[in-house]
């Protein structure tokens, strides 16, 4: 089952660290003991070993961390690593209490990006210290990576794997819809050549077989339709609603562009160019700019977007979107990362009969940009362990060199990539988007924005004035930064209409005028 952003943030929001009680230790302790007795067991085959207690909190990851364990052991013979799967909503709280009360502490843990300030205030994260042998992260990493894993200047956890939303689609479909735009021009040029040899004397019916042989006889090749999808592919939100008043879309397609509209994760490339929560890094809370033109200007892009493609907040799912993917009745949609391996797996048991493809997030417009939200697991080395070298030696291993098989172990897109997972042109999609895209802030006065900006997207869709709900937004996340009354200066925006409403408005207006002129006839 999926965990989409909303189900996640909940979790972080119930996160109290240093509070009173140990969740879930007792059952801990069960997995910790087991282990610890197969380490000693090691010990008395092979001798002393020193250990590291590795937690997280995925269970996919299982199976994959404990060969990289058994593969660290071969490389570093004198360390051995244990993963300790670690379920349960108050992860930082429960590892804070292991910390300080359990025989087995974990020297190191993975963690997603945005919960490091609460590490890093707890005692629970220190600053990296790469290897020797190795280069600083930012000779490594993505900077997008880097900036996820900074706090106050200081890097103090290693990008891992991470998770960000990309536009997917049916590359069939689009496909047939090139050889037909093909097709259609070829019988328009040989219809022209027909007419040009009648306008020179030639003979009509000969003309005319002669141009339908020829037609028959040319054949549109995979490169040229391959380069009209490539052509086709929309860069701005304005290229999939023209495609969609012009495709001739097959019976079982219900949506040209259908997406999770009530998850903050797959709308958050609307605004994600034009707002700012924490700055460079998200970790500065005098950085923060929610109301702003450019802001209001997408959100209402956003809003008109539920004239064409009509979506009910309180019944969509990611899930659901992306079965209708697969059942091909749907040709665009905001896809994370997850969904490659659900599409290998439908395609494997014979329940996704189309090709697909994956590319980066359009635009809002020509002039307004776009930017996905992103979040990146990161390895972090417990700042009341004992064994901090030891630690960041192994979370340097585990980052950057045993990521080799990551994804096709586990389904993740690591953030460096030790093999060839990023030759697929699916996977480089999202790597790029990644490289592009905001990374969670960290701030944990803004833990409650998502929340807050769902909530306001929600609205917006639904008719709300996007002015104003990004207005009373800001004002609500900035009271709390600052500590009290918070209150922003209105910006006025124009509403922007289109060529069509222009043309609307101007033929109401000859309208009337000649109805005046007529009643200005009989009253003559």
């Amino acid at each position: 089952m999926t965990v989409t952003l909303k189900k996640r943030l909940m979790m972080i929001l119930v996160v109290a660290l240093c509070a009173g009680g140990i969740y879930g230790v007792g059952m801990l302790g069960i997995s910790v003991s087991r282990n610890a007795e197969e380490a000693a067991e090691d010990d008395s085959l092979f001798g002393h070993r020193e250990t590291l207690y590795l937690w997280y909190t995925d269970e996919a990851l299982t199976d994959y961390l404990n060969s990289v364990a058994v593969s660290y052991g071969e490389y570093q013979s004198d360390v051995r690593v244990i993963p300790v799967y670690t379920p349960g909503r108050e992860y930082l709280e429960t590892l804070n209490q292991a910390s300080l009360n359990a025989e087995e502490m974990p020297d190191l843990y993975i963690v997603s990006n945005d919960s490091l300030e609460k590490a890093y205030l707890a005692g629970l994260a220190s600053g990296v210290r790469p290897p020797e042998d190795t280069k600083p992260l930012d000779e490594i990493f993505p900077e997008t990576a880097v900036r996820a894993v900074t706090y106050h200047d200081r890097q103090i956890g290693y990008p891992f794997y991470f998770e960000t939303s990309c536009l997917l689609y049916n590359e069939t479909y689009l496909k047939d819809w090139a050889r037909a735009q093909i097709e259609a021009e070829n019988d328009a040029a040989a219809a022209m050549e027909v007419q040009e040899d009648l306008d020179d004397g030639g003979e009509p019916e000969e003309s005319i077989e002669g141009s339908q042989d020829d037609a028959s006889e040319d054949m549109i090749s995979e490169e040229d339709v391959a380069q009209r999808v490539e052509q086709a592919l929309p860069e701005t939100i304005d290229d999939i609603l023209e495609f969609a008043d012009v495709y001739d879309a097959p019976e079982q397609v219900e949506a040209v562009f259908k997406w999770d509209v009530s998850d903050i994760f797959y709308n958050y490339f609307f605004v994600g160019d034009s707002i700012d929560v924490g700055g460079r890094d998200g970790d500065r809370s005098d950085s923060i700019h929610i109301y702003n033109e450019n802001a209001i200007r997408c959100m209402r892009v956003y809003q008109n977007l539920n004239q064409f493609f009509s979506i009910d907040t309180t019944e969509i799912s990611y899930d659901g979107v992306l079965q209708d993917f697969m059942d091909g009745k749907i040709v665009y949609t905001v896809a994370t990362t997850d969904a490659l391996k659900k599409i290998e797996t439908a395609a494997a048991e014979g329940n996704f009969a189309y090709e697909y493809g994956v590319s980066m997030m359009p635009d809002v417009s020509g002039e307004l940009g776009s930017a996905s939200l992103s979040v990146t697991q990161c390895v972090v080395v417990n700042g009341y362990s004992v064994k901090k070298d030891m630690a960041n030696e192994f979370a340097a291993y585990l980052t950057e060199r045993a990521t080799d098989t990551l994804y096709e172990r586990t389904g993740k897109l690591p953030v460096y990539d030790s093999g060839d997972t990023y030759s697929a042109p699916d996977k480089e999609a999202f790597l790029q988007e990644y490289m592009c895209s905001v990374p969670m802030p960290k701030m944990i006065e803004t833990s409650n924005f998502w929340v807050e900006l769902e909530i306001t997207f929600a609205r917006i869709w639904d008719g709300g004035d996007a002015n104003r709900d990004l207005k009373a937004l800001s004002e609500k996340i900035m009271s709390q930064v600052v500590g009290g009354q918070y209150e922003e200066e209105y910006i006025d925006v124009p509403e922007e209409t289109t060529e069509e409403e222009t043309a609307e408005d101007g033929a109401e207006n000859e309208d009337s005028e000649d109805s005046a002129e007529d009643d200005g006839d009989g009253a003559a």
